[in-house]
């Protein structure tokens, strides 16, 4: 399995792309968010995949760093049906409120010779909290996140020989959760800038955290391998050093922290 990333920051970056990645195993892609817009189509190219490619879509809540990448796979696809250049189905698994969104705004921004595709080959797929389902190929269980800003899920996913992929969505997982990402071999962790720079940039009234939180988390949960995204920007150039430097204050496992475009083994 692979995963690449295809932007780290948070909602208001302009040196990098809003966080959203894939992962790929088999040759099949499971996309995860689609950032801030149709840059989401430059980044998938740049990561030396094929857009056509990104069967499988989840969408983990409506805040427009999130889902306007997904407007525009939206118009691809179904455009592309249309003029008979694209083959099969294609799906976008969420909760009821980012589907009803979707279409919506399909609705209102689209054309309808395009949007017609939409139930018909482009499924809208709608997941609980707590429901697996199978996709490419692993078992993969939403659940809601409890935010208090716009609903929003995470997944597990099931890897091999028993080992867990933890995403845990844009917000600091919370203590009822945290059985969902216990003894991880990965978790996906949002980690908005360094502990030491909380005064600068307020991740807590943004409902975000630290490096330093999530690396204290992910050290009493027993994860193997940390990943943090959703990042400021202003470190870009020497993020990685820093929020390592921080971060192995407080965790002892392998940690990642992921520029745009790169790729890892999982």
């Amino acid at each position: 399995m692979k995963l690449t990333m295809l932007g780290t920051g948070n909602a208001l970056v302009t040196e990098c792309y809003n966080t959203c990645f894939l992962i790929e195993d088999k040759g099949q892609v499971f996309m995860v968010d689609g950032g801030g817009g149709n840059a989401v189509l430059r980044q998938i190219k740049y990561a030396g995949y094929n857009w056509k490619d990104m069967r499988h879509i989840f969408v983990t809540h409506k805040h427009v760093d999130h889902i306007m990448g997904i407007i525009w796979m939206v118009r691809m696809i179904t455009q592309y049906m249309k003029q008979g250049e694209y083959e099969g189905e294609a799906y976008i698994y969420s909760h009821r409120e980012i589907l009803d969104l979707i279409r919506d705004m399909a609705g209102k921004l689209l054309q309808k010779k395009t949007t017609a595709f939409i139930d018909d080959r482009l499924h809208l797929v709608e997941v609980a909290d707590g429901e697996t389902r199978d996709i490419i190929g692993h078992k993969v269980t939403f659940f809601d996140i409890q935010s208090t800003k716009a609903k929003q899920f995470g997944f597990r996913m099931e890897m091999s020989d028993g080992k867990m992929l933890t995403c845990c969505g844009d917000e600091p997982l919370t203590a009822p959760l945290e059985t969902y990402a216990e003894g991880s071999e990965w978790m996906l962790h949002e980690a908005f800038c360094l502990h030491s720079q909380a005064d600068i940039f307020n991740p807590y009234e943004k409902h975000h955290s630290t490096v330093k939180d999530a690396c204290e988390l992910a050290e009493r949960l027993g994860v193997k391998n940390l990943l943090l995204y959703h990042t400021e920007d202003r470190n870009l150039a020497s993020r990685k050093e820093l929020y390592s430097e921080e971060g192995r204050k407080y965790y002892h496992g392998s940690l990642w922290i992921p520029d745009d475009l790169e790729a890892l083994e999982l």
